[in-house]
């Protein structure tokens, strides 16, 4: 296993403890029946009655049983086998079926043979790769032909900002892996103190990669604000709309695209 993948799946592990028992998640709201999904990715990716859904980097698992709350037959996948422990968990409480794989993106064609309608992806997903290229490929491989993939994430613009300093401390451009120490997570709950590895991509990589994988663009927005609060300095602007800093433009916070497989 590659040094980088070990440290953010330890990483992801102390995460899970900590979120499971976060406001940001509302994991007992979630077991009363309510939904994780935003409007963005309900809006983009529309009806998922009666198909497959591979759901990348699922964490433990909310967004995926809401999928399936919504009829669809859901796969996540995920590197922590902390989150799926308790993705399993929460699948059992509200006998929602679902399947929960433990992998590292780049190697799931190792464990999954099929191909899926829909793959999907969200919230802090691409900055964890060091090659999107690979990472394309994989969706395209996993992709039906017809099928669709979604993905909704922050902005590099904004992760370009140290949002507790109000200053720009990290790169637009992959110019190599970003190796930190980290004293606290994006949610409310105890500090945590661990190490993470991630890397810069411009939209222009995420979509060339795309493009060249055999994929063909849908649809493509951009957001001037942040469906969740899991940045310093963020103030609400309207319900679900949170925004960083006070400045007096618009910039964006977060884009979504849906892609095709041809």
């Amino acid at each position: 296993m590659d040094d980088y993948i070990k440290i953010n799946r330890d990483l992801w592990n102390k995460r899970t403890a900590i979120h499971k028992d976060s406001d940001f998640y509302d994991l007992e709201g979630f077991l009363s029946g309510n939904s994780s999904l935003n409007h963005i990715e309900l809006e983009g990716l529309g009806p998922v009655d009666n198909k497959t859904l591979l759901h990348l980097q699922c964490h433990f698992g909310l967004d995926t049983l809401s999928w399936a709350r919504l009829g669809a037959n859901v796969t996540g996948v995920d590197l922590s086998e902390e989150a799926l422990g308790l993705a399993l968990e929460i699948a059992h409480k509200t006998n929602i079926p679902a399947r929960f794989i433990q992998s590292d993106i780049y190697n799931i064609r190792e464990v999954i043979s099929e191909s899926f309608d829909i793959v999907f992806t969200s919230y802090g997903t691409i900055t964890w790769f060091p090659d999107l290229d690979k990472w394309a490929k994989v969706i395209a491989e996993s992709l039906k032909i017809g099928g669709i993939f979604f993905i909704a994430d922050f902005h590099p613009m904004l992760q370009m900002w140290d949002t507790s300093k109000k200053v720009i401390a990290y790169p637009y451009f992959n110019d190599g892996k970003i190796d930190e120490v980290i004293e606290h997570t994006y949610t409310d709950g105890p500090a945590i103190n661990s190490r993470e590895i991630s890397w810069s991509h411009p939209l222009s990589e995420i979509i060339i990669a795309l493009n060249n994988s055999g994929l063909g663009l849908l649809d493509f927005k951009e957001y001037d604000y942040s469906p969740y609060n899991c940045f310093e300095n963020m103030s609400q602007r309207s319900p679900g709309q949170y925004v960083f800093g006070d400045f007096d433009i618009r910039y964006p916070h977060l884009y979504s695209m849906k892609w095709i497989k041809k």
